[in-house]
């Protein structure tokens, strides 16, 4: 049976590790963040977000976090994509590719489309050599030495990167254009915030 130390012991060991990977990301604050900025800043349409597994629950996140903050934004999911909700995006909007391993097929597979149509692309990768980061106009490097995982598999740490440059780039923009409290209370009218 584990002890409470024990589950104490890890549980900090998780948040150790991930403040780590918080920290090393600060200096990811770059000339590209800024160009990802300016990007989604000449946007006429909407940003569209992708991810796949858990980069697409921070996916989902972001495109949440974007639109309440004055960035129209949604989210779709890669693999529905390709069967007929590329209809959603049009010729006016950027595209955030969130993946990982910037190898996800789900995402790689849209690639030429986003090409084709001459969408922006900004990706979140972990993985700078990687065939997503490669194709973007902007990619924001999010790898981390490792995972807060022991086994160093389940997407804990790099999740947790993703989740802080997507809230990175959401607060930037929101200064950027001047987004009020009160822009923000008529964007939330259902609950204490607003």
């Amino acid at each position: 049976m584990t002890a409470d130390t024990d589950f104490c012991r890890l549980g900090q060991a998780v948040i150790d590790t991930e403040t780590a990977a918080l920290a090393a990301l600060r200096d990811r604050i770059d000339a590209t963040f800024a160009h990802a900025c300016r990007i989604l800043l000449a946007c006429s349409g909407r940003v569209v977000v992708l991810g796949m597994g858990k980069s697409g629950h921070i996916a989902g996140k972001l495109a949440a976090t974007l639109a309440s903050t004055g960035t129209p934004a949604f989210f779709v999911h890669p693999g529905e994509a390709s069967h007929g909700d590329l209809g959603m995006m049009t010729a006016d909007d950027v595209v955030i590719a969130l993946s990982n391993s910037g190898e996800t097929a789900e995402i790689n597979q849209l690639l030429p489309v986003i090409k084709r149509r001459s969408l922006g692309l900004i990706a979140l990768t972990g993985n700078p050599a990687s065939t997503l980061a490669r194709a973007a106009d902007a990619d924001l490097e999010t790898g981390v030495d490792r995972e807060a995982c022991p086994l160093g598999l389940a997407p804990t740490a790099s999740t947790t990167a993703s989740l802080a440059m997507g809230d990175a780039l959401a607060i930037a923009l929101l200064d950027a254009r001047g987004f009020t409290a009160e822009d923000f209370a008529h964007s939330h009218p259902g609950c204490r915030l607003g």
